[in-house]
């Protein structure tokens, strides 16, 4: 058995199984076709939430990669001027 510093009765785990038991009353309450057609509901909306999140990671990634090339562009031009001018009075 796996050492826990948890006891089975302690104020956490009576919590956890109070919200447990609230969460399965407010699906018994229910006729069981409406109880499934809301979980259904409810899965849908969140997977289309985790959609939206998982695009919005992406427009980060893409956004700091993109900026990571514009940086990248601005500071070969900024080397680039530089030697321009070192370079521009040599001929006198």
């Amino acid at each position: 058995m796996p050492d826990t510093n948890e006891s089975p009765d302690s104020p956490i785990n009576v919590i956890k199984d109070g919200l447990r038991y609230l969460g399965d009353a407010s699906y018994a309450i229910l006729p069981e076709d409406i109880a499934h057609r809301l979980a259904e509901l409810k899965r849908s909306f969140l997977n289309g939430v985790r959609f939206l999140v998982d695009k919005e990671l992406e427009w980060i990634d893409d956004r700091v990669t993109g900026g990571d090339r514009l940086r990248e562009e601005w500071q070969k031009r900024r080397t680039e001027q530089e030697k321009a001018k070192e370079t521009a009075g040599e001929g006198i």
